[in-house]
């Protein structure tokens, strides 16, 4: 079982680029799950418009990964009219696609987590404010941190912080590796999107 990330970007681009990742990733979905690939939105970074994302961070897991991002990887061309300006005579619009393999952002080790617990938070009176079974987990090198008091168990609670930690890790580490990309997919922009790895021809 395979596992990539996917991070779909809008290269600092108008509008229309960002509602084109918000499309592009509606469809990279859908494939996914006609392909029996399992995919999980980790972060998604809305635009100034409604509909519109500067950026998508997704998770893909499964058997055949390879061959589904092998498609996506690169520039993507989106041709349609603008929805946003009427009579603007651009058509061609342009995201990035990088993936990056989850074992090489697996920069993870629990030795770098502080485990601090605290009181629930609840309506007073209740034994959730009384015991201390909320987990709050911070990652030193990064200064990251997520609570968890779902459960009246501290254990349970202790295991929801760690994966939430780690998950929230992961999306730290493919940022610092997507600002690289993304200054990288800017230099090259021209000669990128002379050379589409694919092209959509839609109404937005």
């Amino acid at each position: 079982m395979m596992k990539k990330m996917i991070q779909i970007t809008s290269g600092k681009g108008p509008a229309e680029c960002c509602r084109v990742v918000a499309c592009v990733q509606s469809l990279m979905m859908k494939q996914a799950r006609q392909q029996g690939i399992q995919i999980e939105v980790l972060e998604n970074k809305a635009g100034e418009l409604n509909g519109t994302l500067l950026s998508a961070t997704m998770m893909a897991t499964g058997d055949n990964v390879d061959a589904f991002v092998k498609e996506w990887t690169g520039t993507i061309q989106w041709i349609a009219q603008s929805p946003y300006r009427k009579y603007y005579k651009r058509k061609n619009w342009f995201v990035g696609v990088a993936v990056f393999d989850v074992k090489e952002l697996m920069q993870w080790n629990p030795k770098d987590v502080k485990l601090e617990t605290c009181r629930s938070s609840g309506p007073g009176g209740q034994n959730v404010n009384k015991v201390e079974t909320a987990v709050r987990g911070v990652h030193l090198p990064s200064g990251l941190h997520v609570m968890a008091m779902d459960t009246r168990s501290q254990l349970e609670n202790k295991k929801l912080c760690l994966a939430r930690l780690q998950a929230k890790v992961m999306v730290w580490h493919t940022e610092q590796l997507i600002e690289q990309q993304q200054s990288q997919w800017q230099e090259h922009n021209a000669l990128e999107r002379g050379n589409p790895v694919k092209t959509i021809r839609a109404t937005m």
